[in-house]
């Protein structure tokens, strides 16, 4: 084949920019990023409408982000996350430069960590024209002096502009009081989601005139009840969800707030609501039955009557959070499972729940049965091998993701039935499953089984003068106290030839935590964890995987954006500098108590890995600070970098 010249190059037609937009469709947005730099038509073609939906940009309050804000100024709509704004020039400048270029076009703000002051935030307000979600949480700056809105030009100015804002975020505002709260709420008539999460609310009764929430005019120092109500009522024909996690509400506000004539909620979170009772949840479900997502979790007072008031009270129901509620039993559980519209459960850390329920509920259905789609069993120790591989069996069409973690008694033959049945899984956690072996990943089956030492047959007690070797005197081998037989270079072959499931079938993984699982090693690493998809990986505190293990994981998961491997001392210099080089998306990287990991390795992610924006070195006694700092300068994205006594500093304080 002759070469081709220079003059063959420019002749060559170009493909239609509708083709490159299809092709581009294909691909992960990390990966039209890279494409778009390869000429100015494929940039052209990543900018399509198509791609643009639900992008947001987050960046901090800086001088480099002007241009930034200009250059989104082209787009038709955009939503933006703005940190660290603070009361000084640049925020200002930065605030008007927002509305100036992006009134029009912006759909949703968030303020997070800022404490800006309420003038800034009134220039800006006006301008946005377009917003449908605004996020102000955390932001005491602007209420605490309870003047925010106070000016009626100032209200009617919001208003105009915040007729169509649909989600209003107030999380965690200390100074939030019903002036305020009405001045706000008043400019946006036509809200869906309201969050007050974590907010301080006087359900009952109000501290600072010593009598019952409601008894007099709206207060100038707290949020009540009955102003809450007022805005619920008012607008009833739009307000679909609310979130209350965190408060202090009494099973009497709950049930006041059910109550609110023609109110329909769709979505209700209750998370922390530690002074509700199983009766405020059935009273909730007879006055609510429309709702399709609910979050009772970490309230610790229900039980399994809770379980069944939801059950029978929500046909709709799509997502239920239960988890941290320690009461929580079995009962109930069955019916819950026969609710046809269920796509989400968590059960996390219901530690009472061993999944035979579950598996009833699931298999007593004749006709429409849930179709879980997530499934949370984070800590609940009585889930057994016989219950994840009934699980898997009934949930493999439907399952995206399920969470094992610390579930103590799964073993390999749980990791068989996964690997089995949920071949559609894109989340998987398994940490903290410390009978999890090699042999479970690689779906082979142990054939050869160690003899059994002398001295572990029981051939009864045998007496002494001394007593010293009485059978009964002795403890008796835990089992996570024996290490599984080494897979050898015979298994590995097996394993390459067999059609068996290991969990190389889980192709479509996203997400897979292994972390704590000790009885894993580079035979099981280096063989089984390639996934091109893969995001997110968690191997620390894994003692026995090597560089060859992440050396294995870089060349196989080149798609990775974060990467844990703490506790991990088999893994230094030479992993980072066999696995760093694929690694070009990764922006989260933990290393901590690695010992072996040096400066050098520092210097390998500066040269591949320069989307870098969270990295903990925390106890590498041989990283220097000075390299910590240069890393810093070098990396534009880098952000979060902890970095707690490296060098081989002492970490016992002495006070």
């Amino acid at each position: 084949m002759e070469d081709c010249n220079e003059e063959d190059l420019i002749e060559t037609p170009e493909l239609p920019l509708e083709i490159i937009v299809y092709i581009l469709s294909f691909l992960h947005a990390s990966d039209r990023k890279d494409a778009s730099l390869v000429c100015r038509t494929w940039y052209y073609a990543s900018q399509d409408s198509n791609f643009q939906k639900n992008v947001t940009f987050c960046f901090p309050a800086s001088a480099s982000s002007l241009e930034l804000i200009r250059g989104l100024g082209g787009k038709s709509r955009c939503s933006l996350i703005i940190k660290q704004l603070d009361g000084f020039s640049m925020s200002r400048s930065l605030l008007l430069e927002v509305g100036l270029c992006l009134g029009s076009k912006l759909q949703s703000l968030a303020l997070p960590g800022s404490s800006m002051t309420e003038a800034s935030l009134l220039a800006l307000l006006p301008r946005l024209t377009s917003l449908r979600r605004l996020d102000l949480r955390g932001l005491d700056s602007l209420f605490m002096s309870g003047a925010f809105l106070s000016r009626e030009e100032h209200r009617q100015q919001v208003r105009s502009a915040l007729l169509g804002l649909e989600e209003l975020d107030l999380s965690d505002l200390r100074y939030l009081s019903d002036l305020t709260f009405n001045r706000l709420t008043g400019c946006t008539p036509r809200l869906r989601r309201l969050s007050l999460a974590g907010c301080h609310i006087a359900f009952e009764f109000d501290p600072y005139r010593g009598c019952p929430v409601g008894a007099v005019k709206a207060s100038s120092a707290l949020l009540s009840l009955r102003n809450l109500r007022r805005l619920l009522s008012e607008q009833n024909s739009t307000i679909v969800a609310l979130d209350l996690s965190r408060t202090s509400i009494t099973p009497e506000s709950l049930r006041t707030i059910a109550q609110v004539q023609d109110l329909v909620l769709e979505e209700l979170c209750l998370h922390g609501c530690k002074e509700l009772t199983d009766y405020s949840i059935e009273v909730l479900m007879k006055h609510q039955p429309s709702l399709q997502r609910l979050d009772i979790s970490a309230c610790t007072e229900l039980t399994s009557r809770s379980v069944k008031a939801v059950a029978q009270g929500l046909k709709s129901l799509t997502r239920l959070s239960l988890s941290r509620n320690w009461r929580i039993t079995e009962k109930g559980l069955a019916d819950l499972l026969s609710v046809s519209s269920l796509k989400s459960l968590d059960l996390s850390e219901c530690l009472h729940v061993s999944g035979t329920e579950i598996v009833k509920g699931l298999t007593g259905c004749t006709a429409a049965r849930a179709q879980l789609e997530t499934l949370s069993l984070k800590s609940c120790t009585y889930i057994r091998d016989l219950a994840v591989f009934s699980l898997t069996q009934l949930l493999g069409d439907t399952l995206r993701e399920l969470d094992l973690t610390l579930c103590v008694n799964v073993t390999d033959l749980s990791v068989h039935a996964i690997a089995t049945y949920l071949q559609r899984l894109v989340v998987l956690r398994l940490g903290c499953c410390k009978e999890v072996t090699d042999w479970g990943l690689l779906g082979i089956v142990e054939t050869t089984k160690s003899e059994p030492d002398e001295e572990t047959v029981d051939k009864g007690p045998r007496f002494t003068r001394t007593f010293g070797n009485m059978g009964f005197f002795k403890p008796p081998r835990l089992p996570f106290e024996e290490r599984p037989k080494l897979v050898t270079q015979n298994d590995l072959q097996q394993f390459k030839q067999q059609a068996g499931a290991s969990l190389l079938a889980l192709n479509r993984l996203q997400e897979l935590d292994l972390s704590a699982c000790p009885k894993l090693t580079d035979s099981s690493i280096t063989q089984v964890v390639h996934y091109p998809d893969l995001r997110r990986l968690s191997l620390s505190m894994l003692p026995d995987i090597t560089d060859a293990s992440l050396a294995s994981v870089g060349w196989h998961c080149r798609s990775l954006t974060s990467l844990a491997l703490n506790h991990c001392p088999g893994i230094s210099d030479r992993g980072v500098a066999q696995a760093a080089p694929y690694l070009h998306r990764l922006q989260h990287l933990y290393l901590s108590c690695c010992n072996n990991i040096t400066d050098r390795s520092l210097f390998l992610l500066v040269q591949h890995c320069d989307r870098l924006q969270t990295l903990d070195v925390s106890q590498c006694k041989n990283i220097s600070l000075t390299t910590v700092d240069l890393l810093q300068s070098q990396l534009p994205f880098l952000e979060n970098v902890h970095y707690k006594f490296i060098g081989g500093a002492d970490f016992s304080f002495t006070l």
